[in-house]
């Protein structure tokens, strides 16, 4: 992906860090959980989107919200077959805060070092995941985005702290940018997310969250 060498590898993100968490200054919030951010992931966007059984050549994961990556490094961790991601991220971190976020996850490490050598180039190859990384306002980026994801992994901050990662518009282009038979899921349950995401051609669902959260949201393209 074009610029992503001008925007990833270098440059700093303000973070502050938590029991080895890092939380973003930005929105005040973590980055993955603090009860257990693999665990997490696996609950919410593996297993909402049920995978790794629907995996196959090709199948291809959208993101909105990279973060430190570890929603990539979970996916390759399960991922036995050749599949792609393509990960939406306004302020991806430094290759070193990437370094000290992948600390918290030692079974995950060998991935994680892919991952890391290979920020900032057009294209990262984690275990079997082919990873584009695309850089800017997702609000810009998305609708002009020419694929279509079988999986969404929607992973912004908090809605009410980050309220334009979860508009009607950006969950139209969602669903407009899901292959027939598609998924989603969220840790979040904020009624008005699922409303457009409803609105956007899910069944969305709500299914018990993870950890002190009682709820999360999944769905499939009808």
């Amino acid at each position: 992906m074009d610029g992503i060498q001008d925007q990833a590898g270098d440059g700093e993100v303000p973070l502050d860090w938590r029991e080895g968490v890092p939380v973003s200054m930005r929105f005040d919030d973590p980055y993955f959980s603090l009860g257990g951010g693999l665990a997490e992931t696996r609950h919410v966007f593996l297993d909402g989107n049920d995978l790794p059984a629907r995996l196959r050549p090709g199948f291809h994961v959208g993101e909105l919200g990279f973060g430190t990556g570890l929603n990539c490094l979970a996916l390759a961790a399960v991922a036995d077959v050749p599949v792609r991601m393509t990960s939406f991220e306004a302020f991806p971190m430094s290759r070193a805060q990437l370094e000290q976020a992948h600390t918290a996850f030692p079974a995950l490490a060998p991935l994680a070092a892919q991952l890391r050598d290979g920020w900032g180039g057009a294209q990262i190859r984690v275990g079997q995941v082919t990873l584009d990384l695309v850089l800017g306002d997702v609000r810009r980026t998305l609708p002009d985005w020419e694929g279509q994801a079988d999986a969404w992994f929607l992973d912004g901050f908090s809605p009410a702290k980050n309220p334009e990662m979860w508009g009607d518009d950006l969950m139209a282009a969602v669903g407009a940018h899901t292959a027939p038979g598609g998924s989603f899921a969220t840790y979040t349950a904020a009624g008005h997310v699922r409303r457009a995401l409803a609105a956007a051609g899910f069944e969305v669902r709500r299914l018990p969250g993870f950890g002190h959260k009682r709820h999360m949201s999944v769905g499939r393209m009808g």
